[in-house]
């Protein structure tokens, strides 16, 4: 082939002749036993070692593909388990699924378990173990809804701190609950201090300012 200086220059290269074609075979037929060889030598040298580490390396990637296709059969069979609970009202085997579950859907499946049969402490339970931010601050605004009335104003407040954040989603409700509670112990200069957090929020949902603004 050609160099770059050669092209440069329109200068063709020379044709080889047969004996130099002759000679470049052997020098790569000596060359191919020179690495065979060498190959041969090292496998010989190490070939414990690396049946050793071709034999781990095939049980690693059966034990990935075992483990897989057991996580995919789990995944399945609690989808089945929670669908058939939830089409039978089963509120046991929800709440089975929930405290040994994880993630969001085993804390909708206790959730729905204390929809059916009314268990308060299934709320308490997500309330304070929930995986889910949304479901644990849900479940707390359920707790002061059935047992406000046993609670202090200022004990509803400190419950629901956790949900004085707009990353809570029912940041707004928790407001206008402590709101009225205030109001319902007498409390108007405390509950006019969170009812103008939702008055003055421009964020805040329309249903939530016209109540607001309905207790001032």
């Amino acid at each position: 082939m050609a160099s770059i200086l050669e092209r440069n220059k329109n200068v063709k290269a020379p044709k080889k002749t047969r004996e130099e074609y002759a000679e470049d075979a052997l020098y790569r037929e000596v060359w191919e036993e020179v690495n065979n060889e060498k190959t041969m030598r090292f496998v010989k040298k190490y070939y414990r070692q690396i049946l050793v580490a071709a034999t781990a390396i095939v049980v690693v990637v059966a034990a990935i593909q075992i483990g897989v296709a057991m996580h995919n059969r789990a995944k399945v069979a609690r989808a089945i388990n929670y669908e058939m609970a939830v089409a039978n009202l089963d509120a046991a085997a929800l709440e089975q699924i929930g405290k040994n579950g994880g993630g969001a859907t085993a804390d909708l499946a206790l959730f729905q378990s204390y929809l059916i049969d009314g268990d308060a402490n299934k709320l308490e339970e997500l309330a304070n173990n929930g995986h889910s931010r949304d479901f644990r601050d849900l479940a707390r605004i359920h707790v002061v809804r059935m047992r406000g009335d046993e609670m202090s104003a200022s004990d509803v407040e400190k419950y629901l701190s956790d949900l004085d954040t707009k990353s809570s989603p029912y940041y707004y409700s928790a407001c206008l609950i402590i709101a009225q509670k205030y109001l319902a112990d007498g409390d108007r200069a405390a509950a006019d201090k969170w009812l103008n957090k939702i008055i003055g929020d421009k964020d805040a949902p329309a249903v939530i300012a016209a109540d607001a603004e309905a207790l001032k």
